[in-house]
């Protein structure tokens, strides 16, 4: 079968390459998936160019947003038949570390990962194995929704966990920087939630304007438009409830805090580079009564969450899907995807 194999972090572009390998053996107590869709996102980008390595293997195949549809069936398994669509959530939590024990499954001290310690979504056929299947992480999916849409059931679990920390409610007025996949996501979680309003702060013309299509009532352009003067003049000069930031730039904490109401939370959703600072004015939290908060992963509550709000059309993931590629064309795909230029990219069947 074809695959993408990573031989390592060092010297990209030429540390991968579509090949043949061996399909996977279906084991008594696993999975044998058809991928029918895997997206690329944020994390691949560091994967590829060496910039995150936890958890990656040289010689292996990554791509952790998938669907498909299902192969094989062990004899052991139950519940699952050959022909189910489903999507896989991921990550496999321990389930007896201290984070686990106390309720963050999402940052589990030994927490396994398809697409990590396992093969992932970058191949033709993907062995789920039996600890993912055991653990209630591969969900079926209607007919109704795409294999793409399934694709994105992740990053929008990723999302969800976002919302939850960030606390977005009832009238609260939002401001979410970047308009990628993760912005759009974030703002129509937002307006689900009942945010009063949103504010979107992005570079790009064609994702300000998708931005406005999927409901924000403003797009602005930073490089062109007084930021902190929009966000203050529509909200009397106080501020925004809560914000979003769903780009990793240093460089922008700083102002972004500033762009917060007293009381307001400010979530830093976006990976930031390892080992770079960021400078801020410490007394804007203190004065203000900031709260600032992170989020990482997902739980699998999350994840089911987001399975049922696609499936019952809550929420649009195909208007984030921009570029569609075969796993035979992964580098022009992937060369794509390093340039910023495309919404989200997905290898599909």
């Amino acid at each position: 079968m074809k695959a993408v194999v990573l031989h390592g972090p060092e010297n990209y572009p030429n540390n991968y390459e579509v090949m043949d390998i061996e399909k996977p053996v279906c084991g008594d107590g696993d999975i044998l998936l058809k991928m029918k869709a895997a997206a690329l996102c944020g994390t691949d980008k560091r994967i590829f160019t060496g910039a995150k390595t936890k958890g990656v293997r040289k010689d292996s195949v990554v791509g952790h947003e998938i669907c498909g549809l299902i192969e094989q069936v062990g004899k052991n398994v139950k519940g699952f038949a050959v022909g189910d669509r489903v999507a896989i959530a991921n990550v496999i939590p321990c389930g007896h570390c201290s984070a686990c024990l106390s309720g963050r499954e999402n940052a589990c001290l030994h927490r396994q990962a398809i697409g990590y310690e396992f093969n992932g979504g970058f191949e033709e056929y993907v062995l789920i194995p039996q600890v993912c299947i055991e653990s209630g992480n591969v969900v079926k999916l209607p007919d109704t929704v795409s294999y793409a849409a399934g694709a994105l059931i992740e990053p929008l679990a990723c999302c969800i966990r976002g919302l939850r920390n960030t606390g977005t409610g009832f009238n609260d007025t939002v401001l979410i920087i970047g308009a990628g996949p993760i912005g759009l996501m974030h703002l129509q979680l937002s307006l689900i939630s009942g945010a009063r309003e949103v504010i979107v702060s992005e570079l790009d013309p064609e994702k300000r304007a998708l931005a406005l299509k999927l409901g924000a009532k403003i797009a602005v352009d930073p490089a062109k438009d007084d930021l902190e003067k929009i966000v203050m003049d529509e909200t009397n000069g106080e501020g925004v409830d809560r914000i979003v930031m769903a780009i990793g730039v240093n460089a922008l904490v700083d102002g972004t805090f500033k762009l917060a109401k007293k009381g307001g939370t400010v979530c830093l959703f976006a990976g930031f580079p390892k080992g770079k600072m960021s400078e801020f004015d410490p007394s804007v939290i203190h004065y203000n009564e900031l709260n600032i908060t992170g989020s990482t992963a997902y739980k699998r509550i999350d994840y089911l969450q987001a399975a049922g709000m696609v499936s019952s059309g809550k929420i649009d993931l195909d208007a984030i899907v921009s570029h569609k590629f075969k796993i035979e064309d992964f580098r022009k795909a992937l060369d794509l995807h390093m340039a910023g230029t495309a919404l989200k990219v997905v290898i599909e069947d």
